[in-house]
């Protein structure tokens, strides 16, 4: 070691207690020694702070590092004065300053006692700040998340813009630019800006073996997949990320209620809750924060051992942030996505109302996302491969994948890929994804009619294949580049010249089987809520006999006492109090008092007999997210108001509100519609209805329907059941 590098380890030793750099560190100090144009790319937690702090001690004058986040400031800043016993050796100049903060900052900047200050890019456009700064010695200036600067990257901010005319007025002074973010895109931007082409540049690599990625498809169940996931990692940290404050706040009850201390976390709470709340995560009195994007920043948490994505994010750079706050210890680190493709169209529709250029700029960083969601590859190569960096195959954690861990089934697909870019071509590039998809298998719709394309000859030629197929290969072909969706015209699918290359010179292409990302839609009031696993099919039986001698006794039809779904959840989740009876899916607190004692007795006889040990993650209790519809409707039919105006007023249509009542009246609560039947149905017409469906094996409204063979429409048999429902069972 020569004398230079004893002397930065003694100061390495003297403020921060290390004796070791990390990485790339010392390289990066000893270039901002010789006061030289410093480009800085490293991954958060990779200690890119150190890399200005130190530097800033052991000089002579103040370096400025302008940070986008004032929170961030203030941490940092304290960081740095636990190090010295004088307060002034770092301030924060922002617009949270008094006067007389403001006269502090500037005595002890002057006097040299201050070797770092903080500012927010906004404060260095002030030119009572700007001529001040001028007047004293500044070592360099440091700019912090320097892809704020580029509209490419996933923070933009326009104030960042600016920055180099301002710091141009400081004299010369040395630029050290940091960011963890490393698309070849952003840092040209940044060089470029910053008019730094000159820069050394240390690149730090992306990867980071102890995380463990992973992409679910997003269901209804989703609540109780991430609650067992938690419930596995009893315990530990852990961060939830929403793209909504509502599915926050949502989220966050759902866990509580399931006995999760967790807390949530956005930019619509004020400031006192949201200190509040990011305390208790760093000082673990609670395990989880439930929050969206607004949380993270300058969080040094080392051990957050998960980072779950409700909602799949806007941009792969986001989401290497976000998934880069776990396991900063080097230790284990779970990053969990769900994905389904309508999330990606909601977040499309939502950047269809803005500018072009910036609409442009959207979808490209979604379509990665996309491509990252879909692929069967690696997704550590990946991911690392959009950030520039080449990935081995026996690379340091590459089996830390769900991908590589469970292999996808490919198949050869060459031929269906010509199929496809041919018609691309020849419908003329007119067609969003789905017309071209309908017309590969025939299926016509109104704007294929408007363009007569149901007259072509290769309408329908792919229709040995499904819709799904299509649709998944028409993605995976987007993502090699041989289609293009249109900016212009958004949604319209191009084909590129590599594609026109490929009609000429087919080559193999292997198609990945399976992702199948679809959501299973529950079309009737009753589908079952089973979560994954299936119900104990002995237990189902003893339940159909208890349900049989129960109706017999009190001379109900079966279905009146529990419906089946509701005997294959108790079957699955075994609950044997009557608490827990009501978190079955259609039982509500009215239902289990008048009919649960004898089933919960059975479950519990049932569950000692056979040794069975109860998945308790199974039984999702919920917020009762509708209660206040549910509690809205109740009153309101009380009150004999209209359905329609019920249904009016909470934003419903006819078919909902019903639904919604149908789920009230099978959870076992009361509902009194007898004044509205009254004006649809006379008596004898009622009692027709209800001495069917008392004589009935079933409660299936396609039934009544076939029985009565037109006489009544369906809502009349709907409203109908609400009402036998409601007067025999509850």
């Amino acid at each position: 070691m020569n004398s230079n590098e004893i002397e930065i380890h003694k100061e390495l030793k003297k403020y921060f207690g290390f004796s070791q750099f990390k990485g790339l560190q010392e390289q990066v100090i000893t270039s901002i020694l010789d006061r030289k144009n410093t480009f800085v790319i490293m991954p958060t937690g990779g200690g890119k702070s150190l890399c200005y702090q130190l530097p800033a001690l052991i000089q002579e004058g103040t370096a400025i590092v302008v940070s986008p986040l004032i929170a961030l400031m203030k941490n940092q800043v304290d960081a740095i004065r636990s190090l010295s016993s004088e307060n002034g050796i770092a301030h924060v100049l922002n617009s949270s300053l008094t006067k007389t903060e403001i006269a502090q900052v500037k005595t002890d900047i002057a006097s040299g006692l201050t070797k770092l200050l903080y500012v927010a890019p906004e404060s260095l456009t002030k030119e009572e700040y700007v001529a001040f700064l001028q007047s004293v010695p500044i070592s360099f200036v440091a700019i912090d998340e320097a892809h704020c600067i580029s509209e490419w990257g996933h923070d933009f901010r326009p104030e960042y813009r600016n920055l180099r005319n301002i710091i141009k007025q400081l004299g010369k002074v040395p630029i050290i630019g940091l960011t963890a973010t490393a698309t070849p895109k952003v840092q040209e931007d940044i060089l470029k800006n910053l008019d730094m082409a000159d820069a050394n540049t240390f690149k730090a690599s992306f990867n980071r073996p102890n995380l463990y990625y992973e992409v679910r498809t997003k269901t209804k169940n989703i609540e109780s997949d991430i609650i067992r996931f938690i419930k596995q990692h009893k315990g530990k940290s852990g961060i939830i990320y929403c793209l909504s404050r509502k599915k926050v706040e949502s989220i966050a009850e759902v866990l509580q209620v399931n006995g999760i201390s967790a807390v949530p976390y956005h930019a619509g709470l004020d400031a006192k809750t949201r200190a509040k709340h990011q305390d208790m995560f760093l000082m673990e009195d609670v395990d989880v924060v439930v929050a969206t994007i607004a949380f993270g920043m300058g969080i040094d948490k080392p051990d957050v051992r998960f980072v779950i994505h409700h909602d799949i994010p806007k941009s792969l750079e986001s989401y290497y942030q976000e998934t880069g706050r776990a396991g900063r210890d080097g230790g284990e680190g779970h990053c969990l996505a769900y994905y389904s493709y309508k999330d990606v169209e909601k977040l499309e529709k939502f950047m269809s109302g803005k500018p072009v250029a910036e609409q442009e700029i959207g979808f490209a960083l979604l379509q990665e996302v996309v491509a990252y969601a879909e692929t069967s590859m690696s997704r550590r190569k990946f991911l690392l491969h959009y950030f520039g960096e080449e990935f081995p195959d026996d690379g340091d954690g590459a089996d830390m994948d769900d991908n590589v861990r469970n292999p996808k089934n490919k198949i050869e697909a060459k031929d269906q890929v010509v199929k496809l870019l041919e018609i691309v071509r020849d419908t003329k590039h007119i067609y969003k994804s789905k017309e071209i998809v309908y017309t590969l298998i025939g299926r016509i719709n109104a704007v294929i009619k408007a363009h007569k394309t149901d007259t072509q000859s290769f309408f329908g030629s792919g229709s040995d294949h499904d819709e799904k197929y299509w649709m998944a290969l028409l993605r995976q072909v987007l993502v090699s580049g041989y289609l293009s969706k249109d900016i212009e015209t958004y949604g319209v699918v191009k084909i590129t010249q590599q594609g026109l290359d490929f009609i000429n010179k087919p080559v193999s292409f292997m198609m990945s089987e399976d992702h199948e990302y679809s959501e299973a839609d529950d079309e009737s009031i009753v589908a079952s809520s089973k979560s994954s696993g299936t119900a104990d099919e002995v237990l189902t039986g003893m339940l159909k006999e208890l349900r049989k001698k129960v109706a017999k006794k009190l001379g109900v039809p079966p279905f009146v006492v529990f419906q089946d779904p509701s005997l294959e959840d108790m079957a699955l989740k075994y609950p044997i109090t009557l608490q827990e009876l009501f978190n079955i899916h259609g039982v509500g607190e009215g239902k289990a008092k008048k009919y649960g004692g004898d089933f919960v007795a059975l479950i519990s006889r049932y569950v000692e007999d056979n040794d069975i040990i109860r998945p308790d993650d199974l039984v999702v209790k919920s917020t009762g997210v509708n209660s206040a519809n549910k509690l809205y409707i109740i009153q309101n039919i009380d009150r004999k108001l209209p359905l329609n105006d019920i249904a009016s007023a909470k934003g419903l249509t006819m078919d909902a509100l019903i639904k919604e009542m149908e789920q009230i009246v099978y959870s076992g609560t009361k509902l009194n519609i007898k004044y509205w039947v009254d004006d649809m149905l006379d008596d004898d017409q009622q009692e027709e209805i209800h001495d069917y469906f008392m004589e009935s094996e079933s409660d299936k409204i396609e039934d009544a329907l076939k029985e009565f063979d037109g006489e009544y429409d369906i809502d009349e048999l709907r409203l109908m059941r609400i009402k036998f429902i409601s007067e025999v069972a509850n």
